[in-house]
């Protein structure tokens, strides 16, 4: 009987082991339970049928974990849950745009460092070169830099 509930927990660990590490990553309720039926399973076995015992049911549990591990790498199961596609894609804000140096426009917000500004019929996000512009404000290009819009007050 001993040995029966010896391999129930260690069967009931593996399997919470698998659920933790392969499905539900993280610390969650399968992997704690899956170190206390495992841990308890070690510890019924050496308290309760000796050492030899609990040294052959260490190793089970140590194959085992190292079983379920190997099993489920060469079975390609984490192949099948991983993300295949690929990201190519680079973001270029004023691609399209004929946005240059000294091109005039108005701030469509308060440029508090950033903000977006309305330039040439375009809303796109920029860069206060000379501090704080109020909403409404003329503003110039004065720089193009890493697709980042440089402005400042427009003089008139």
């Amino acid at each position: 009987m001993e040995i029966l509930i010896i391999i129930a927990l260690i069967v009931a660990g593996l399997i919470l082991f698998f659920i933790e590490v392969f499905l539900v990553p993280g610390i969650t309720f399968a992997g704690i339970a899956s170190a206390c039926s495992l841990l308890y399973a070690i510890y019924y076995a050496f308290s309760d049928m000796g050492m030899q015992a609990g040294f052959i049911t260490l190793g089970v549990v140590a194959l085992g974990i190292v079983g379920v591990t190997v099993w489920v790498m060469r079975s390609k199961t984490v192949d099948r849950l991983s993300l295949k596609k690929e990201i190519d894609y680079r973001h270029d804000p004023l691609k399209n745009m004929s946005i240059k140096i000294g091109d005039r426009g108005t701030s469509a917000t308060r440029l508090t460092l950033i903000g977006n500004a309305d330039i040439n019929g375009h809303l796109i996000e920029v860069q206060s070169a000379d501090g704080f512009i109020d909403e409404g404000t003329p503003i110039e290009v004065v720089r193009i830099n890493n697709n980042t819009v440089y402005v400042k007050r427009a003089e008139n």
